[in-house]
C-alpha cells in the first residue's frame, strides 16, 4: 500500500539520482568519459537501493511510484541521446535512442492512466531485464570511450557493447509490447 509521504529515504535517493543525472549529462557533453562512467554506475546502482529500501522499510509512496521510474527514464533516455552516433563509432545508434524514448513515453502515459484508475502497473520481469540491459549498454559504451584498449575475456569493449545494445533494444520492444498487452482494459474501455 502506497502512502502519501513525500520525505522518505527512497524519494530522497531518487532526488539524488536526478541531480547525478544532470551532472552526468554535463560531464558526458564535455567528453570526460571516465568520470561519466563512474557517475553512471553510481546513478544506476542507487536505483536498486531505493526500491529495496522502500519495500524493506515500508516506505513505498505514491510520489515514489511516479518519481523513481521518471528518474530512471531521465538517466537512460538522456544517456542514449548523448551517446548515439550515426557513424558506427558508438554501440548506440540514433534510431536506438528513438526506440527507447518512444517506448518510455508510451509506458509512462499508460502507467499514469493505470495508476489513475487504481491498477498496479509495476515493472514486470522483462521490464526489469530491459533496464539492466539498457544500463549495461550505456555503461559499456561509456567504458569503451574511457578505456578503448580494455577487453572483457579477450573481447574488446566496443563489440561487447554492440551485442548488449542490441539485446537492450530487443528487451525494450518486448517489454513495451508486454505493457500494451497488460493495458488492454484501457484500449477497450469507451
Amino acid at each position: 500500500m502506497a502512502s502519501d509521504r513525500v520525505l522518505t529515504v527512497p524519494n530522497l535517493l531518487s532526488l539524488v539520482r536526478l541531480v547525478l543525472a544532470i551532472v552526468l549529462f554535463v560531464v558526458m557533453e564535455r567528453g570526460a568519459w571516465a568520470p561519466a562512467t563512474w557517475l553512471f554506475v553510481v546513478a544506476a546502482s542507487t536505483d536498486w537501493v531505493d526500491g529495496w529500501y522502500a519495500r524493506r522499510f515500508g516506505q513505498v509512496s505514491r510520489l515514489g511510484r511516479i518519481f523513481d521510474p521518471l528518474v530512471d527514464k531521465v538517466i537512460v533516455c538522456g544517456a542514449y541521446v548523448l551517446l548515439a552516433e550515426r557513424d558506427g563509432a558508438s554501440a548506440i545508434a540514433p534510431w536506438m535512442a528513438v526506440v527507447v524514448i518512444v517506448r518510455e513515453l508510451i509506458v509512462t502515459a499508460v502507467r499514469a492512466e493505470m495508476e489513475r484508475i487504481g491498477q498496479d502497473f509495476s515493472a514486470g520481469l522483462i521490464g526489469k531485464l530491459k533496464m539492466v540491459l539498457q544500463c549495461l549498454a550505456i555503461g559499456m559504451e561509456l567504458a569503451a570511450r574511457a578505456w578503448p584498449d580494455v577487453s572483457l575475456g579477450g573481447i574488446a569493449l566496443r563489440p561487447a557493447a554492440n551485442v548488449v545494445a542490441w539485446a537492450a533494444i530487443v528487451a525494450t520492444v518486448w517489454s513495451g509490447l508486454e505493457y500494451l498487452l497488460r493495458c488492454r482494459v484501457l484500449i477497450r474501455s469507451p
